[in-house]
């Protein structure tokens, strides 16, 4: 049970601290974290290319080492042979272990620049490899910059969007929030002229109402009584 709630309260803080984002902070986080990685690949191809840059120097200081060795070995040689030419058998017995220390040497910096050439071989495919991964990640950071304008674009057409949306709803809302609608006052007027209607209605059948009704038939009668002896007085 902890379990779960803890999943649920963490589901919620996550889509809680999502929706409080600024999309156009999060589009800048993400085109910086793309630009740091490409520098960080920058980095490490420059590493490789100035590997194979150094091994380069290696192989021609070792290529100078091997031929120094060939030519001195060769004039060890040369000169134990001229002094078994002239019975020099002490001279031979120097010549001839210098040229074996020299033939040693000779044998250990070919082995050296053997081992560098192929190191270099391999150096240059890693170089290459560095720089089309640069270049690869450079057409992709590009991508993301367009994509980044578009984003941009869309996310002020947006904010126009919602601010048009929010003036409409104050709109609405200033028309329709200061009273009550012309549909309401017609139903107010309409209930108090059938209230005044029913109210009459109830005073003519009521006792009261009748004898009003008599008065004033009697004031009618009385009236046309009255009109008949001006009539008769004027001759008429």
């Amino acid at each position: 049970m902890f379990a779960r709630i803890w999943a649920y309260l963490k589901a919620l803080f996550t889509t809680s601290a999502e929706k409080a984002m600024d999309p156009k902070i999060e589009i800048e986080a993400a085109i910086n974290e793309a630009k740091s990685q490409d520098q960080d690949l920058r980095n490490q191809a420059a590493k490789v290319i100035a590997h194979r840059t150094q091994l380069e120097s290696q192989i021609e200081r070792a290529a100078e080492d091997v031929g120094e060795a060939k030519e001195m070995a060769k004039q060890a040689l040369l000169k134990a042979d001229a002094a078994s030419t002239s019975g020099d058998a002490a001279g031979v017995e120097k010549w001839t272990q210098a040229a074996q220390s020299l033939a040693m040497k000779l044998q250990a910096s070919e082995n050296n620049l053997s081992s560098l050439k192929e190191q270099y071989a391999v150096s240059e495919q890693q170089a290459e490899k560095a720089k089309d991964a640069v270049q690869q990640n450079a057409m992709r950071l590009q991508e993301l910059s367009a994509r980044r304008m578009e984003l941009l674009g869309q996310l002020e057409q947006a904010k126009m969007q919602e601010a048009v949306n929010d003036a409409v709803a104050t709109m609405s809302a200033s028309v329709s929030d200061p009273g009550p609608s012309l549909d309401q006052v017609e139903n107010k007027i309409e209930q108090r002229k059938a209230e005044a209607m029913a109210k009459a209605e109830l005073h003519e059948d009521s006792p009261e109402g009748a004898e009003a009704e008599l008065k004033a038939a009697i004031n009618v009668t009385q009236a046309d009584a009255k009109l008949d002896e001006l009539r008769s007085e004027l001759g008429l």
